[in-house]
């Protein structure tokens, strides 16, 4: 028998609203003046009201039936972050079709395999770029029949039968609504608890990507459950709240962090302008509820100590003293569940004025009340870093298939390494024999779309979810993930081993971006690494060391030694077993567009080996373990008469 952890329930959310659509339609009715969101055009944000918001949803409604999209068809969005994908994902729940997103870093052999697998009907795509990869493969998509570009710089000469700007399917939908004032509300009568409202396609980091179907009643629950109760911000986001959306939307976390959290608690969303500017975007917005993935908090984590090693020699004896006192901060808080002592709040009032203020400005978090970090695992260090200097995050946890709804660490019982305890009203178990975790909730998936028998390997008779993640109980409360099942490494010795803590922990140090830890039925464990090029090229350039490419620069012994040194600080923090023995430098950064990460920045482990399969029998054609676990990278003399040496 397996242990089951059921929470005590707790007050349930309002019923009265009932889809997403519904609630925008609502606080246009109530508030139509008040800003629900902005967008950066021209260097300036622009406004855009509820009334405004819920009228362009309408005018997509309409367009889309125009256009022939019937209840179940379904509309693929391929664009960045931006109202229209919010005006698009509602109008087509709002007319009972199925939302599909794709990301904008999709290539074209991603991008025909998911409109094929869906059957989409139309594809909204976002400007030259992604209309050119739809057009490439529309002869492999027979269901495909239009495709509305918003950006219509570089397509206006195009000329396709499928092609249609923004501006016409407006004005198609705008008719069509005078034609049919009353359709909205007589399919918003017909909705079905169980009906399809998007697919959301997972990462693809073992096979093709699988359609996970998420429905009314699904996304009901997780809004309930993340927004309304607290579960993704607590306290619970309010209309007083800002927030930057910048994370794909066709990514499960970041539609409960923009979509989900905007209708239901009337938040107002800034669109970042893109991935890269986030940053930029942070410092002007200051938002006060900021989610992201461990990658995010680890650049901003990294930027912070790059930019202190260009600081004047004064500025980095006073980083270095009030970092002291943060270390202290964090330790404290961590040792109380987040909790604040006398102690703490002392020494972060005086911390204030001269390091924690400016720093949580400067890179966009000053006026952060809740902030939380998931769809990944993430180091403790940085959770403690970011703890210390007034930025408490919460790690989550959920994944596409229970619409992100499983654990969540809450103020006040924060247990660091651990992704927190189970939402209340759900029940999660983990398995005695296998470890792995399982949920069983209303939000868990309907199913992934036209493969039963991956659905079936899921969710099993009795209505559980099998995560594949394997876990462990930390006080009979929270939840701690060991890692992915299928990641667990099991050395030569018989040894189980999870790569991700000591990926994760590699990964603190500024300098190093990738990890990837090998030693399945090895003899050790070795690693390959990736360096964090602006980092590691600004360390470069201030010791004058010169270089022409991220190739050139992974060659170089200094850099060699610098990253050796954080691989030996990391080895002082794991069992002899668990340490890295031997490394290698890849000599390129990895790219979702050549295969070796999924659009979500999840690592291929499958394509690396097969990239760097010659890099990984190099660490292992010599298997003399180097006195005191001594590692060495190869690229230059120095490094391999070092490896000759210490053999």
């Amino acid at each position: 028998m397996s242990t089951v952890l059921e929470r005590p329930a707790s007050p349930a959310g309002s019923q009265a609203i009932s889809t997403l659509p519904a609630r925008v339609r609502a606080r246009a009715a109530e508030d139509p003046d008040l800003v629900a969101m902005r967008e950066k055009r021209f260097g300036i944000w622009q406004d855009i009201t509820w009334g405004e918001y819920w009228d362009r949803v309408a005018d997509v409604a309409h367009a889309l039936v125009s256009l022939g999209i019937e209840p179940g068809d379904r509309v693929a969005i391929h664009s960045e972050n931006r109202p229209a994908w919010l005006y698009v994902d509602l109008g087509t729940v709002a007319v009972r079709g199925i939302t599909m997103g794709l990301y904008p870093t999709n290539p074209p052999a991603e991008v025909s395999y998911m409109l094929r697998d869906s059957g989409s009907k139309v594809l909204i795509a976002e400007d030259q770029e992604q209309v050119d990869k739809a057009l490439e493969v529309e002869h492999e998509c027979p269901d495909l029949e239009w495709i509305v570009y918003l950006e219509p710089r570089g397509v206006r000469e195009y000329h396709h039968p499928k092609l249609m700007d923004w501006p016409t399917f407006l004005e198609r939908g705008r008719e069509h609504r005078a034609a049919h004032p009353d359709l909205l509300d007589r399919l918003a009568s017909e909705v079905q608890d169980d009906d399809v409202i998007t697919l959301i396609y997972t990462s693809g980091t073992t096979g093709p990507p699988k359609g996970a179907m998420l429905t009314t009643g699904n996304v009901e629950y997780a809004v309930r459950t993340l927004i309304t109760e607290g579960g993704f911000y607590d306290p619970p986001a309010s209309p007083d709240d800002v927030i930057l959306s910048y994370l794909p939307l066709c990514h499960v976390a970041e539609r409960a962090a923009t979509t989900w959290t905007n209708a239901e608690a009337g938040v107002t969303v800034h669109f970042a302008e893109s991935i890269e500017t986030i940053q930029t975007n942070l410092k002007e917005v200051q938002p006060t509820l900021f989610f992201a993935v461990p990658r995010i908090w680890e650049k901003i984590h990294a930027g912070i100590h790059v930019k202190m090693h260009s600081a004047s020699r004064l500025k980095k004896l006073v980083y270095g003293f009030w970092m002291r006192i943060a270390n202290v901060i964090g330790d404290e808080l961590v040792a109380n569940g987040g909790n604040h002592t006398f102690k703490t709040r002392l020494l972060y009032r005086l911390g204030h004025p001269f390091l924690f203020r400016a720093l949580r400005d400067r890179v966009g978090l000053r006026k952060v009340r809740a902030a939380s970090s998931g769809a990944a695992p993430i180091a403790p260090e940085v959770l403690k870093f970011f703890f210390g200097i007034g930025v408490p995050i919460y790690e989550i946890y959920g994944m596409t298939e229970n619409a992100a709804v499983a654990t969540v660490n809450r103020p006040g019982r924060v247990k660091l390494g651990t992704v927190g305890e189970p939402h209340p009203n759900i029940e999660l178990k983990i398995d005695e024999e296998t470890g792995e975790i399982l949920t069983r909730h209303p939000a868990n998936f309907a199913g992934y779309w036209n493969k039963p028998d991956k659905t079936m390997e899921t969710i099993d008779g009795e209505g559980w979810l099998h995560t594949g993640d394997v876990g462990v109980w930390v006080e009979g409360t929270h939840v701690k993930i060991v890692d992915r099942i299928k990641d667990i490494i099991i050395t030569a010795g018989g040894k189980n081993i999870s790569p991700s803590e000591i990926e994760n922990s590699l990964k603190t140090s500024p300098f190093i971006k990738e990890a990837v830890v090998i030693g399945d039925q090895k003899p050790y464990l070795t690693a390959l690494i990736g360096i964090e090029l602006d980092t590691v090229g600004n360390w470069a350039q201030r010791r004058e060391i010169p270089y022409t490419t991220y190739r050139d620069l992974t060659t170089k012994p200094e850099v060699l030694q610098l990253i050796q040194k954080a691989i030996r600080d990391t080895n002082e923090r794991f069992a002899r077993v668990e340490n890295i023995r031997k490394f290698r430098m890849m000599p390129k950064e990895l790219d979702h567009e050549d295969g070796e990460m999924t659009a979500t920045q999840k690592v291929k482990r499958s394509a690396l080996h097969d990239l760097f399969g010659h890099l990984i029998d190099d660490m292992y054609t010599n298997r003399t373990e180097h006195p005191g676990g001594d590692l060495v990278s190869v690229h230059s003399p120095e490094a391999t008469a070092a490896e000759e040496g210490a053999a």
